[in-house]
């Protein structure tokens, strides 16, 4: 990013979008500072969600950078692309990622487009993740240099066309750091803590979200080893597979406790056994994955890869076989936990990113007698 550009720099009221906006301002580029309204609890879900104040945060960091601020509303498009996905997939029994969805479809979506027909190069974000040029033409999308922030995972579903508009310029520091930087050039979100809510909804239980808008269907937990019916549930969407707290059944008498290993649409049940190397459907060896997207040339023969299974796990060793029609066939060198369907599986070469795919159906190991890990 040598030469200056017009850059909209996405500000969520926090201290990584916070210094994002420093960097480039030091760098000599033309900024503007938005802030995307997404969602403003007016449904009353239950759940701390501060809006207000990340706005009046985002504001006050462009005006101590001395760089225009504005508000872009994109609550219907968030309604739209995002909300709708999260509610259909959780109804259908799915566990769906509404934090890469948000990357995809409004961050490098509808407020890219918004970014570049008000003259706009460039939508800067504070991710931790690099883009890095490729010799060919073209970016290579890296993990972010910091491995205990690593954002990269949460960016899978970009396309090379909205890699080549983004910009990351805090990626290639540490956390540490960039508070540091933040404190000396006194941003006013400097010690803000990080957020862990939903994509611009907030600090919002997903339980309490979704209780809101899907409504509740009581059915048998069931013990998957031996089918006895040790309780009852509210609605499966409250669960997914490998959740071991808060499902409603005590553990044993040798305080052995249980995990979520399925779910069966038959009689509605919640199929749990006890959380050990052996659980039925627990740990895969396969799965399938479907709507894959590349931010590079698709991988069209078979080839070994990597693959992160989700946000926080390391990368593992795969084998990728692509079976055409945007879904392929993942071999995992080593068993993997909990591979719910509606996930996403990130694709990578070493710690480039490559793409991704959503999860539709996994295979357990054989000793667990089961022939498939989707239940639905």
């Amino acid at each position: 990013m040598s030469a200056s550009e017009k850059i909209l720099v996405a500000m969520s009221g926090g201290v990584d979008s916070s210094v994002a906006a420093l960097l480039l301002k030091q760098q000599g580029h033309d900024l503007v500072g938005a802030y995307m309204k997404n969602w403003i609890n007016e449904d009353n879900v239950i759940g701390h969600c501060p809006w207000q104040r990340d706005i009046d945060d985002a504001r006050a960091v462009c005006d101590r950078l001395g760089i225009e601020f504005r508000v872009v509303n994109l609550m219907q498009d968030y309604r739209e692309r995002v909300v709708a996905y999260l509610l259909d997939g959780y109804r259908r029994g799915l566990t769906p990622n509404p934090d890469i969805m948000c990357n995809r479809e409004i961050k490098f979506g509808v407020f890219r487009a918004w970014a570049r027909d008000h003259g706009f190069a460039a939508v800067a974000t504070g991710h931790y993740a690099r883009r890095e040029p490729l010799a060919g033409g073209g970016f290579a999308l890296i993990e972010g240099a910091d491995k205990n922030k690593d954002q990269s995972y949460f960016l899978a579903l970009l396309s090379q066309e909205q890699l080549a508009d983004a910009r990351f310029p805090i990626g290639h520091l540490p956390k540490p750091e960039l508070r540091r930087l933040a404190a000396e050039a006194g941003l006013p979100t400097a010690a803000k803590k990080d957020s862990q809510g939903i994509c611009f909804i907030g600090e919002v239980k997903m339980q309490d979200f979704l209780r809101q808008y899907v409504p509740d269907r009581p059915g048998p937990i069931v013990r998957a080893t031996d089918n006895k019916e040790l309780g009852r549930h509210p609605g499966l969407h409250y669960y997914t597979l490998g959740q071991r707290k808060g499902i409603g059944v005590p553990s044993n008498t040798d305080n052995r406790a249980y995990v979520v290993v399925g779910k069966r649409s038959a009689d509605n049940a919640l199929l749990v056994a006890f959380d050990l190397p052996d659980a039925p459907g627990l740990f895969q060896t396969e799965a399938r994955v479907h709507s894959l997207q590349w931010n590079t040339s698709p991988v069209t023969t078979p080839r070994p890869l990597e693959g992160r299974v989700r946000y926080r796990d390391p990368r593992v060793a795969i084998d990728f076989i692509p079976e055409g029609d945007g879904t392929a066939l993942v071999r995992f060198h080593e068993p993997q936990r909990a591979l719910a369907s509606g996930q996403i599986l990130a694709l990578h070469e070493g710690e480039r990113l490559l793409g991704g795919g959503v999860y539709v159906e996994s295979r357990p190991l054989a000793s667990a007698g089961l022939t498939s890990g989707r239940f639905i």
